[in-house]
């Protein structure tokens, strides 16, 4: 069965797209997870979160008509002609980025070059992420739950209540399954907006895979930024931060089906987390926390530039080589 560029070009991007934002998002989602757990079989955890990323995918075929994106491609068509050379790059752009430990948008990285006249929308809303996690993250961790991160603090390596493991792999599911309901449009772009079983297989078998590498070698290069923070190997510290993040996420999903960075979620809510306990941990100094937090911005930042400069500059270099 012969197969046609276009659709040569739609599995690569699919596949590298899958594999790209696994290995760079979905460790910003699981890595608390990940670290915290590192003493527990890799393929324990992988099953876990398999489960619910097969429950997820299941849930938005059956109930969006064969949309497992959940309604957040609605505004990205299909490109005339298919899906070409240019959509392809972005996600071998991504695999470098993340190489290197840059965390970058993938929502931006990729989507952007599908449709450019979205980013303004996607910029306002993620940017908005951010700056609701940081600021709830520091209400939190400095209000509400300061006695209970310096008992945290003061007992790690001690042993902990079993029921923290149960709370925990309880926040875990429910942040995850918020994330993939975020992110999936990234990855599913490149395929049919609404999917045969077969595409669905394909592409629920690939995750697995890919998802099955990450935990084995237990995060990568990108989990490097969540072992940097305070006590983020603590499953009690691990448990509040998933549900912050998962919790931010919920509400999001409601106010838009507008794709957003997850990313900056993600470092908005470890920044201000970062910046509460600097206010009351000794260890945790000021000075240090604004130069790491600012170092994970200007990354992200970075990461955003990459993102303009792909989705302007392919079209471009595509219609002078081609005419296309």
């Amino acid at each position: 069965m012969a197969f046609s560029l276009t659709e040569i070009y739609m599995v690569a991007g699919f596949l590298l797209a899958a594999y790209a934002v696994v290995a760079n998002d979905s460790i910003q989602t699981l890595g608390t997870f990940l670290s915290s757990n590192s003493h527990r079989p890799w393929w324990a955890l992988w099953i876990f979160a398999s489960g619910i990323l097969c429950a997820v995918l299941a849930y938005g075929w059956f109930a969006h008509d064969g949309d497992v994106s959940y309604g957040r491609l609605t505004n990205f068509p299909v490109p005339e002609g298919g899906i070409s050379w240019i959509h392809v790059i972005p996600p071998l752009a991504l695999l470098f980025l993340t190489r290197v430990g840059v965390p970058v948008s993938t929502t931006f990285l990729v989507l952007t070059v599908f449709t450019i006249s979205n980013l303004q929308a996607m910029l306002t809303k993620s940017l908005l992420g951010y700056l609701v996690t940081f600021v709830v993250a520091i209400v939190v961790f400095r209000l509400v739950f300061k006695r209970a991160t310096e008992y945290f603090h003061r007992t790690r390596g001690e042993a902990i209540p079993r029921y923290w493991v149960v709370l925990q792999w309880s926040s875990t599911a429910f942040l995850w399954s918020q994330w993939l309901i975020q992110d999936l449009a990234n990855i599913f772009v490149y395929l049919p907006r609404q999917l045969s079983f077969s595409w669905l297989a394909f592409g629920v078998l690939v995750l697995i895979a890919m998802q099955g590498y990450i935990f084995y070698t237990f995060g990568g290069v990108i989990q490097k930024i969540v072992l940097s923070k305070t006590d983020t190997t603590d499953i009690r510290a691990a448990t509040i931060i998933d549900f912050i993040y998962g919790l931010v996420l919920l509400v999001f999903k409601e106010v838009s089906n507008i794709p957003m960075s997850t990313t900056w979620v993600f470092l908005g809510l470890l920044a201000g987390r970062e910046f509460a306990l600097s206010m009351y941990l000794a260890d945790t100094g000021f000075k240090r926390t604004l130069k790491n937090v600012s170092m994970d911005a200007l990354k992200a930042l970075s990461g955003l530039i990459v993102s303009v400069i792909l989705a302007l500059g392919l079209p471009y270099l595509n219609r002078l080589l081609f005419g296309g």
